[in-house]
């Protein structure tokens, strides 16, 4: 699939939004467009992969190799910012008005995750009219599955937009005329729409993930996402049905045993699923159901403009003297965002104090494989500090933010390129983990009838990682968003959890110290971009409250 993503991104890009001011507005000039393009199964493929490429972009910051999406760093970690699982502090300005609640509608990742998410959406819906129009197949499936493809994506990128701003224009054709008139479809009659494109995807969606190309999609991707926006929905019994046909479907399975490029070195199976060239199925990775490419030198893989996760999530360790980068420490960190103790511990009695954090003592997330918290200089022209270990302290933590325990999930580096900025590992999007966990929240949506079977989903996860039993008594929509750290954080889109589950003013103002006397309701949408506003001149196009008009 890679040997086209860039034919397909160029196309899509042809096909897509051009900004903001234009809002939806199609612009079909080039020679390179869907009237020549989408004219056959190929010319489908080529296409379908640009979808791919522009739903990699979502991480994409400066745009090499043409995902020109954001221009900010780490625009996805807004997504974790001002939530209860992390901190940001003298980070990039792009980050903190996010993080301290100061948000506008004018600020940039507001109006760049607006763009990508209508990009996305455009381009979707440009393959679903063309292929309407088109005859020319090569096999009698091929509309159907191109057109599961398309709106699989296209309630990819509704989903974010309604969580992020809540109300937003449904758009579902190729909008050739400028206009000046979009309305606000309330989100609800949105998410209706999302739940209705995922059913025809899981009807048409190929079923062996076996038999499909790494990062295509399947209809368990579908079903899995149609499981959440059920939940969302708070159509509870909905979910799980959802939910269980991941599970019962016999393709997949948390993985259990060592696996793939390091088995048989020191580490476990949890660590194993992060390390390089180990998300695909290829590797013996049957939890992945649906993985975001980003190979390294490979034809429309990534770029170092690509999925900057590792350098927002880690320490600047190469700012202490006895430190030098090191792709076995993560490769260069920039601490954008820093975890929050009460819930990642210390593991220590040093200044920062002695927190266990939420992880028991026998589970596996919390082995030195997946947080390190024991860092050693390892600059070997410093003789007398090499080897030893370096404390943690708050001033390292929340003040120079150099050195703290760090999501090993993240890491990576290059031994001939350790300053790079982009990471090359594919991205798990959806994994089985998370569908168990979505089966637990839909039991726990049912009453308290159902909290032994979400106890039974939740341990499902549990036992992989060698963590302690539990039972319906200890089962809480709290306990859940816990265990959705332990083992998703940094994976998931905190915000967007929060939001699903109710609890976002709730947990912030638990956790969150910086802002627990800030946030309110309104916090839980962004603000609609300003440029749609002003642009939208012929009818009314009203600001989230909050935000001013």
């Amino acid at each position: 699939m890679n040997n086209i993503i860039r034919s397909g991104f160029a196309v899509i890009m042809m096909m897509t939004i051009s900004g903001c001011e234009k809002f939806l507005e199609e612009d079909l000039k080039s020679e390179l467009s869907p009237t020549n393009t989408l004219t056959s199964t190929y010319g489908f493929e080529v296409g379908v992969a640009g979808l791919y490429a522009l739903t990699r972009a979502e991480y994409n910051t400066y745009g090499e190799g043409g995902a020109f999406i954001h221009n900010g760093a780490c625009p996805y970690e807004a997504l974790q910012a001002a939530t209860d699982i992390v901190d940001a502090m003298n980070s990039d300005g792009s980050l903190l008005p996010f993080a301290n609640l100061t948000l506008t509608s004018a600020e940039q990742f507001v109006k760049t995750y607006w763009n990508w998410a209508y990009s996305l959406i455009s381009s979707a819906n440009e393959i679903l009219v063309f292929s309407e129009k088109n005859t020319n197949w090569d096999n009698p499936t091929d509309k159907e599955r191109f057109q599961a493809e398309a709106r699989f994506f296209r309630a990819y990128a509704y989903r974010t937009l309604i969580y992020l701003y809540g109300d937003v224009p449904y758009v579902e054709t190729i909008l050739y005329d400028f206009q000046l008139n979009f309305t606000r479809t309330p989100k609800a009659e949105v998410l209706a729409h999302i739940v209705d494109d995922l059913k025809f995807a899981t009807e048409y969606l190929p079923a062996n993930p076996d038999q499909v190309l790494e990062g295509k999609l399947t209809k368990w991707a579908a079903f899995h996402l149609l499981s959440e926006m059920y939940l969302l929905q708070k159509e509870y019994t909905l979910a799980e049905s959802a939910a269980l046909e991941v599970i019962n479907s016999g393709h997949y399975d948390l993985m259990k045993t060592r696996f793939g490029v390091n088995k048989d070195k020191a580490g476990d199976v949890f660590s194993d699923m992060f390390l390089e060239n180990n998300q695909n199925r290829k590797s013996g990775n049957r939890e992945s159901i649906f993985v975001l490419q980003f190979q390294f030198n490979t034809i429309g893989g990534g770029t170092n403009s690509d999925d900057w996760t590792r350098r927002a999530w880690n320490p600047k360790y190469q700012d202490i003297s006895g430190f030098v980068l090191a792709d076995t420490l993560g490769g260069r960190g920039l601490a954008q965002i820093v975890p929050m103790k009460w819930w990642i511990g210390t593991g220590g009695t040093n200044a920062t104090g002695n927190f266990p954090g939420i992880f028991g003592t026998t589970d596996i997330r919390n082995s030195n494989y997946n947080i390190k918290r024991n860092w050693y200089y390892n600059n070997p022209g410093d003789a007398a500090l090499l080897g030893k270990k370096a404390n943690i302290t708050d001033q390292t933590w929340a003040s120079t933010k150099s050195l703290f325990p760090a999501l090993t999930k993240f890491f990576y580096g290059r031994s001939e390129n350790l300053s790079l900025t982009g990471s090359y590992k594919d991205r798990m999007k959806f994994r089985l983990a998370e569908t168990y966990l979505l089966l637990a929240e839909a039991y726990i949506g049912q009453g308290d009838a159902f909290k032994a079977k979400a106890a039974e989903a939740i341990n499902e996860v549990r036992q992989r990682a060698g963590a302690s039993i539990i039972t319906a008594s200890d089962i809480t929509m709290d306990f859940l968003l816990d265990e959705r750290i332990r083992e998703l954080v940094g994976e998931e889109s905190r915000r967007f959890t929060l939001i699903r589950t109710d609890k976002y003013v709730d947990r912030v103002k638990t956790y969150n110290d910086a802002i627990k006397n800030k946030v309110q309701a309104y916090h839980a949408l962004w603000p609609i971009p300003q440029g749609i506003i002003d642009a939208n001149r012929d009818a009314e196009f009203p600001q989230n409250d909050g935000y001013g008009k």
